[in-house]
């Protein structure tokens, strides 16, 4: 009885917890300066932390508008750990650093099914994804978690726009979530694909996606139209 008991007033004050937002913010990851010196003029992801230092901007922003934000930053490991060793530098521990100033939930993932699971768990109980951004290469139709770095100018990890509803939960994000892409050309398919599947706009650009305003403090701009 006791048990019962314990176990249904514990029922009772979960039911009476309100529900919080949480910010999802996924970084994937950058290439190898060894692959893109091969591409000659169409080079174009030259510092590394291009989607990690956008991802800091981002966070902050979030904290300046809300200081007790509950926020999860998900970044795609592998990528950073070869791109270190190419540079002889400690990727890992900065990025570790990063967060740990920002007093942010770090997850590492080595897939794109684990980067999925991340953002699907990143909500406990009654909480809801109020807001969710992604920075990292991509297509009209797929986050490329790592692009140009296994392979030259191809991918191995990705969230396709077909797999949208399979690998995000639905239900792990508040129908009104504020949701954007800073990769290029995704507000040509992937927006509409993804407000298909989860039922909430994603902001994305119609043409490539330029990162160098994130070494003055913003965010990428986009050489196309933003969509939703």
């Amino acid at each position: 009885m006791k048990i019962r008991q314990c176990a249904i007033l514990v029922g009772l004050f979960l039911a009476s917890v309100p529900a919080q937002a949480v910010d999802v913010v996924l970084s994937g990851g950058s290439a190898l300066t060894s692959w893109e010196h091969l591409r000659g003029a169409s080079q174009h992801d030259k510092w590394w932390a291009n989607f990690i230092r956008a991802a800091t901007i981002r966070i902050d922003q979030l904290k300046s508008a809300n200081p007790r934000a509950r926020i999860v930053w998900v970044v795609f490991r592998p990528s950073y750990v070869t791109r270190g060793r190419e540079d002889g530098k400690d990727y890992i521990s900065l990025i570790r650093e990063d967060a740990e100033k920002r007093g942010v939930k770090l997850i590492w993932v080595d897939t794109a099914q684990q980067a999925a699971d991340a953002i699907n768990n990143a909500p406990r109980g009654k909480d809801k994804i109020s807001s969710f951004t992604y920075f990292g290469h991509s297509n009209r139709f797929a986050f490329m978690l790592d692009y140009s770095n296994n392979i030259m100018a191809a991918s191995k990890q990705w969230i396709h726009e077909k797999d949208i509803a399979r690998m995000l939960r639905r239900e792990a994000f508040r129908p009104d979530a504020d949701c954007r892409s800073y990769g290029c050309y995704t507000g040509l398919s992937m927006s509409a694909k993804w407000k298909e599947s989860l039922g909430m706009p994603l902001m994305g650009n119609t043409d490539s996606t330029r990162y160098y305003p994130v070494s003055a403090g913003g965010l990428p701009e986009g050489a196309g139209r933003w969509v939703r």
